[in-house]
C-alpha cells in the first residue's frame, strides 16, 4: 500500500521543536520556528505507525482520537521494549532521576537514559526541572519509587492537565521556588531510602518557559480533538511544549494541536495558490492563509477535559 508523507511526531533535540516525516524508507525533518505559518490537510484514513522503527505489517486503520496511533499488536511490541515495562533490567547504560514541574502543584518524578539529557523533559512539556541523581537503571527505578511515595507526587500526568495549567503559569521565581523545595525534600531521603548505587546530583533548575515560547504567547483556549479526512489545520506557530503546538488562528485565538493525533495520517501541504483554477481551491487557500481550522475542537480554557482523549 503506497502512502504519501506521514508525520512521525515532534522531537526536541535542541532548544526548538522539529517535526519528523516518513514516506516508505524516506525520512525528513522540518525545523519549526515561532512566528512561522504551519498548515496541512488530512488525507484518507489514519493507519498504524508501527513499532520500534518498523512499519505495521498490515497497515491497520486506527482510531482518529488515539494518541498512540498504533494497532493493539504494534502497541504491545512497542511497550515490550520500553523502560516503563521493566523489561530492560540488565540495561548497562546510566540513567537519571528527575523532578519535572508542569504548573503549580503539578510535579512528577521520573527517569530517563542519561544520553537523552534534557530532550526527554522537553518532549514531556516540562516547564522546569532538575536532576536528582544518576546510576544503574534499577537503582534509578527504586529511587524514583521512593521519592514518588515520600513526596506524594505521581510518575504520570495527563496532558489535559498540563494544558490547563500551561496558560496561567506563575513567574520564574515562583516556579524555581517550588522545584527547589521539592528537591530539598527528595535529597533529604538520601542515606535512608535512596539506592546506594545512585549518585546524588546538585540542584540545577532548568526553565523552559522561554524555550517553549510560553512567556510571550496568548493563552490557548481550545484544542484539536481529532483529524478527519479533508480536515484542514493551519495557523501561525506561537509556542510549543512537548508534543503540543500552539497555533494562532484568525478569529479563534490560540489553539493546541497535539501532534500525537496527526501521526499515521497522510498530510498534504496547504498553501495559498496564486491563481486558483476552481473557486473551491481558492476558498481552501484563503482559509489556510488566514489560519482557520476544519477539524473538531474542544474547549480547554475552563479546565474542561474530554474524557479519555488525552
Amino acid at each position: 500500500m503506497a502512502f504519501g508523507w506521514r508525520c512521525t511526531g515532534v522531537a526536541w533535540p535542541g532548544d526548538g521543536p522539529e517535526l519528523g516525516w516518513s514516506r516508505g524508507r524516506e525520512r525528513r525533518v522540518s525545523v519549526l520556528a515561532y512566528g512561522s505559518g504551519l498548515g496541512f490537510r488530512a488525507v484518507g484514513e489514519r493507519h498504524c505507525v508501527g513499532a520500534r522503527g518498523n512499519p505495521c505489517p498490515v497497515a491497520a486503520v486506527v482510531p482518529a482520537r488515539s494518541t498512540g496511533g498504533r494497532c493493539p499488536e504494534c502497541a504491545r511490541l512497542d511497550r515490550a521494549h520500553s523502560v516503563a515495562a521493566d523489561t530492560l533490567a540488565d540495561d548497562p547504560r546510566p540513567y537519571r532521576v528527575y523532578l519535572a514541574w508542569f504548573g503549580p502543584g503539578l510535579v512528577k518524578v521520573g527517569i530517563t537514559r542519561e544520553e537523552r539529557g534534557g530532550a526527554r523533559l522537553r518532549e514531556q512539556g516540562a516547564v522546569a526541572y532538575t536532576w536528582l541523581g544518576r546510576g544503574p537503571l534499577m537503582a534509578a527505578r527504586r529511587t524514583e519509587e521512593v521519592v514518588r511515595a515520600a513526596l506524594g507526587v505521581p510518575d504520570r500526568i495527563p496532558y489535559a492537565r498540563k494544558r490547563t495549567v500551561r496558560g496561567q503559569l506563575p513567574g520564574e521565581r515562583e516556579r524555581f521556588g517550588e522545584v527547589v523545595e521539592l528537591y530539598g525534600r527528595a535529597v533529604g531521603l538520601q542515606g535512608r531510602c535512596w539506592s546506594e548505587s545512585l549518585e546524588h546530583l546538585p540542584l540545577e533548575v532548568v526553565d523552559h518557559a522561554r524555550v517553549f515560547g510560553l512567556d510571550r504567547s496568548a493563552r490557548a483556549t481550545r484544542a484539536v480533538g481529532e483529524l478527519v479526512d479533508g480536515g484542514v489545520v493551519a495557523g501561525r506557530l506561537v509556542a510549543a511544549a512537548g508534543p503540543d503546538l500552539h497555533l494562532e488562528v484568525d478569529e479563534g485565538g490560540v489553539i493546541v494541536l497535539d501532534t500525537r493525533l496527526i501521526t499515521g495520517w497522510e498530510l498534504a501541504a496547504v498553501a495559498p495558490e496564486a491563481k486558483a483554477e476552481k473557486a473551491e481551491k481558492a476558498e481552501k487557500a484563503e482559509k489556510a492563509e488566514k489560519g482557520e481550522v476544519g477539524v473538531p475542537l474542544i474547549d480547554i480554557a475552563g479546565g474542561g477535559v474530554q474524557g479519555g482523549l488525552f
